[in-house]
């Protein structure tokens, strides 16, 4: 029986997740499968992968072909350098703590690479936030002035139509003063 490595599409239209399954390749893509090994979620930012890593490393091991995609997720997981590594063991290249050496080694690379990916991430964040408040400190600023003058101009008025009016009243009792 030839086995295959692959996706199932499941979700709704536009918003789709995909378990990562090992199936009989004559299998239709959504139907019938051996084991479920993981899942591929590329709704989230970035993509969420769970893996079975013992397992996928075992299907692999035994002969299952993944497909290109799910190639892809494997190698970007370790699983496909964990088989390179395990063939080398298999022919003495290396001993299995050679092996194992090397395979800590490239996570902790990818996970040095992760994390100065997520800092400069929020770096870039905090710098967007930064030159927003600045923005909108400057813009209230603006407002602000406007508001002031707009509030000086109004006081102005007032007091030079209570001077208006308290010269009509002296005009007025003055008349009748007069009179």
């Amino acid at each position: 029986m030839a086995t295959k490595i692959r996706l199932q599409r499941h979700g709704r239209k536009g918003y789709a997740y995909y378990p990562i399954v090992v199936a009989d390749s004559r299998a239709p893509r959504d139907g019938r499968f051996i084991e479920r090994i993981g899942s591929y979620n590329p709704n989230t930012n970035p993509a969420t992968i769970s893996l079975d890593f013992d397992r996928a490393l075992y299907w692999v091991e035994v002969g299952a072909q993944p497909t290109d995609t799910v190639r892809s997720i494997l190698s970007k997981e370790g699983v496909m350098l964990m088989k390179h590594l395990r063939t080398g063991v298999k022919k003495g290249a290396f001993t299995q703590e050679e092996a194992q050496r090397r395979f800590d080694a490239w996570k902790q690379d990818r996970q040095k690479e992760a994390n100065a990916f997520e800092a400069k991430k929020s770096a870039k964040a905090e710098a967007d936030a930064k030159a927003r408040l600045e923005a909108e400190i400057a813009k209230n600023k603006v407002k602000g002035e406007a508001v002031a003058k707009k509030k000086a101009e109004k006081l102005a008025a007032e007091e030079a139509a209570a001077k208006a009016a308290l010269e009509n009243e002296t005009a007025a009792s003055d008349a009748k003063a007069a009179e």
